[in-house]
């Protein structure tokens, strides 16, 4: 009996990833036939069919997709012991999330450039929800997030501590900086559901997220900025973003009163990676 090798997890993964045996192909630079055979020649050895070919593409069947997991770790366990030999090469995929990416990930690939030249950054942009579950399930080797995350499988290493400011109207801006109190009676612009940054400012407003209330909600820091600069409306931002997005903005900002609402950027990593010295290492050097 033929033993499963690492080619064909590699390209049943590339199938079940891609849905197609033409773009599967295409992802691992080899042909299509070649590929089929491979993924013939697995279920061949497994004895069982891990896929329903059709003419609109395939389909794992339920032993495919319970397969492609554990192959999923598989190559992945492979690939980190593979970077621990040679741990500042090779690729680093990293999530960031959307508060953060276009205001940090420009230094971010600096330094890490500079103190570690063989290592390719892949940075990927997705709120936090989605960056910790592919965190968790290996499709990612570290993230940049707002902490805590409060995950027993990941370190959490904290980068930097930031306030958030207030953002106004031009207009606004020789008016008396408005309390929590006065915020919640004021047309206060938010990210839409999903963003971590969305919770921390209705926490400093005391406002409750299951309790309707007409709040204008936008896609991006740069959105709620522009609409305030319109005169809709006000909006908190971290201070890493007062820079860039008050640059064609008409808003005035402003340091909110003490109590001041803050927040924690850190970097997280699973626990249990084989390279989890060394992201403690580049997470020294990040920022």
């Amino acid at each position: 009996m033929n033993a499963i090798s690492m080619k064909h997890l590699r390209y049943f993964q590339a199938l079940a990833q891609h849905g197609h045996f033409g773009r599967a192909a295409e992802a691992c630079a080899i042909s299509q036939p070649a590929l089929s055979l491979q993924v013939k020649e697995l279920e061949d050895i497994l004895g069982a069919q891990l896929v329903e070919r059709g003419a609109r593409g395939v389909h794992l069947t339920s032993l495919g997709e319970a397969f492609v997991v554990r192959a999923r770790d598989i190559l992945q366990a492979v690939d980190e012991l593979r970077n621990l030999a040679r741990p500042f090469l090779g690729k680093l995929r990293m999530g960031v999330i959307p508060t953060v990416a276009p205001y940090l990930l420009p230094t971010i690939i600096r330094n890490l450039s500079r103190h570690y030249p063989g290592l390719e950054v892949r940075p990927r942009e997705a709120v936090t929800q989605k960056v910790i579950g592919d965190l968790i399930d290996a499709r990612l080797d570290a993230a940049i997030v707002a902490l805590p995350i409060s995950q027993a499988s990941l370190t959490e290493a904290p980068l930097l501590k930031e306030e958030f400011v207030l953002v106004r109207p031009l207009d606004d801006a020789e008016k008396p900086v408005p309390n929590s109190e006065m915020l919640r009676e004021m047309k206060l612009l938010l990210l839409e559901e999903g963003h971590c940054f969305r919770d921390q400012a209705l926490s400093f407003c005391r406002i409750s997220a299951s309790v309707p209330r007409d709040l204008m909600e936008g896609s991006s820091l740069s959105t709620l900025v522009q609409m305030v600069g319109a005169g809709i409306g006000v909006t908190l931002i971290p201070e890493m973003a007062v820079p860039l997005e008050t640059l064609s903005a008409s808003v005035s900002v402003a340091r909110l009163q003490p109590p001041r609402p803050s927040r924690t950027i850190g970097m997280v990593w699973r626990r249990k990676n084989p390279l989890s010295d060394q992201l403690a290492q580049i997470a020294e050097v990040i920022l």
